[in-house]
């Protein structure tokens, strides 16, 4: 196409893409195109905090993927809900804003990541931020990213932090400061009481720049790579299959699925898989898709005594009416959280150095939760989510076939090891003695999930490989460092292909300690910034 000569190229408006997009695209020097293959972000449940319930299922913003049968999980699949829209899963995740622990990128730095330690990644995480709560040593103003406190306090969640405390769990006001273990309401990714994902962040401000083209409906299916370099991008939009050509670089972000997926259509992966779908191998390397892990939850839920929920909101029209005006009135009521009010951070062991539990407090529950339909219990009920942070077991994502366009093959390894089953049961108690304590008496008339009559570990575990599923927070796809088991350096290009980066949650040589949308996010700062410095 004529003219169609970039620069910078960036495959993926997610929560690192239009990180890197925008910033590569600020002084004005450089013309940037960003391709996205959803549409635009103009979906209003995307911008409701509460709307995310309803996006979870759309496939009009959501690739609503799955995984192959799980064999650690009765062969079940689960359901891959992805961000299919500017802002990626930024535009349809649940908004918790958590970094994770300060020792996991001091790991980082460890497994031979130079400049990822906690120090080197702290600045950017200020950079991206503007917190509600002012700046200090941990926290940024300025920033496009907002980060805001709950609209307000929540009967339930203010009961479910004292059982906390009344259990042993210490108050933490702010996981993201000086340490992150304990109990407290979460921060959130909203301004405004709006959703405020990466495409509002940062590429609504960068929209009006003449030198930025944001394409929507335009999916990236191939990087072409010349002599060992990469060169463009074809992708394929309506008018039928185009090329992009970079003078500089192309930047991969298409998240832990979608960023191994292209370099696999592209020739870089493992040999003989790209031989047995008949793709041309430009280079070998079996890492690529391989590595991949994620955080892996249960749910324990009690019926409520007061009609006080989510559910109730759910399974009442007037109360939906009545949401639905007060929001759009007075940006208040339920819609105006995220429903995911408060958690905490623990230890399954003592003697670990790092929290590997999170207990996330839910104000409903489900019966049924799927990639067809959420659907609450028919009466007040509450959610208590133990998730693992630090699984030991490693998967994959692989091409189903040849066709670029065809969702990828997900293989999952849960609850590989007895450590990944131990640390679980360890948060399902915790759970069950948290829900027992006396602040939380008034609320509680029985566990419905999994029930009183669960109670033997083999029983738990069973229900558990039954029930337990992804917590939506994928990584390590196209893992950062040095040696055959990496797929990108610390600067994030990928080993021996020129003008190729990876920027996006794939890239963590192994999965933080907690939600992933904040450190996605550093990471395209950070990408954005090592590139403007090689160009300096």
């Amino acid at each position: 196409m004529s003219g169609d000569r970039f620069d910078y190229i960036v495959t993926g408006a997610g929560s690192a893409g239009c990180v890197v997009a925008a910033r590569l695209s600020e002084n004005g020097k450089y013309r940037v195109l960003l391709l996205e293959a959803g549409g635009k972000d103009s979906n209003a449940w995307i911008h409701i905090p509460l709307g995310f319930a309803r996006t979870y299922v759309n496939p009009k913003v959501n690739w609503k993927f799955e995984t192959q049968p799980q064999p650690q999980l009765n062969n079940r699949q689960l359901y891959l809900p992805r961000g299919k829209t500017l802002g990626g899963s930024s535009s349809i995740n649940g908004m918790v804003y958590i970094r994770g622990n300060h020792g996991d990128y001091d790991e980082w730095r460890q497994r031979g990541c130079e400049g990822w330690d906690w120090d080197s990644v702290l600045p950017f995480f200020r950079k991206a931020e503007n917190q509600a709560r002012g700046e200090d040593a941990f926290h940024g103003v300025g920033g496009p990213l907002h980060v805001s406190d709950q609209p307000s306090k929540f009967e339930l969640a203010e009961a479910a932090l004292e059982a906390c405390e009344q259990a042993g769990i210490p108050r933490n006001p702010d996981f993201n400061g000086a340490q992150q273990e304990g109990c407290g309401y979460y921060q959130t990714t909203t301004n405004r009481r709006r959703r405020w994902s990466t495409a509002k962040a940062y590429l609504e401000p960068a929209r009006g720049r003449p030198n930025l083209e944001v394409r929507t409906g335009a999916h990236a299916t191939k990087v072409l790579i010349e002599n060992g370099r990469a060169t463009g991008v074809e992708y394929q939009a309506d008018q039928g299959r185009r090329t992009a050509l970079a003078r500089r670089e192309v930047v991969v972000s298409g998240g832990a699925y979608g960023s191994p997926q292209l370099l696999l259509l592209s020739g870089i992966g493992p040999g003989q898989h790209l031989q047995d779908l008949g793709i041309p191998v430009v280079k070998d390397m079996p890492s690529v898709g391989s590595n991949l892990h994620d955080h892996f939850n249960t749910n324990l839920a009690w019926r409520c005594a007061k009609a006080i929920t989510l559910n109730d909101l759910e399974n009442s029209w007037p109360r939906k009416i009545s949401a639905a005006i007060r929001y759009a009135l007075f940006r208040s009521g339920p819609m105006a959280s995220n429903g995911i009010h408060a958690g905490l951070f623990t230890r399954s062991d003592p003697r670990l150095e790092r929290p590997d539990l999170q207990v996330n407090i839910f104000e409903w529950s489900t019966m049924e939760r799927s990639a067809i339909r959420v659907k609450p219990h028919p009466f007040p009920g509450f959610t208590l989510m133990p998730v693992h942070l630090r699984p030991e077991g490693r998967g994959t994502v692989r091409l189903k076939t040849a066709d670029p366009l065809a969702p990828p093959a997900v293989l999952f390894d849960y609850l590989r090891t007895d450590y990944d089953v131990r640390a679980l049961l360890a948060g399902i108690r915790l759970c069950r003695t948290i829900a027992a304590q006396p602040a939380l008496k008034p609320y509680v008339m029985e566990e419905i999930l999994p029930g009183s009559a669960t109670r033997s570990d083999d029983d738990m575990v069973e229900y558990v490989r039954q029930t337990g599923v992804s917590n939506q927070h994928p990584t390590s796809s196209c893992a950062m460092g040095h040696g055959p088991n990496t797929v990108v350096d610390p600067r994030l290009h990928v080993h021996d292909i020129g003008g190729l980066r990876v920027a996006d949650a794939s890239i963590m040589p192994v999965v933080v300690g907690g939600n992933t949308n904040a450190p996605a996010i550093m990471i395209g700062e950070k990408c954005a910034a090592m590139m403007l410095e090689d160009v300096a």
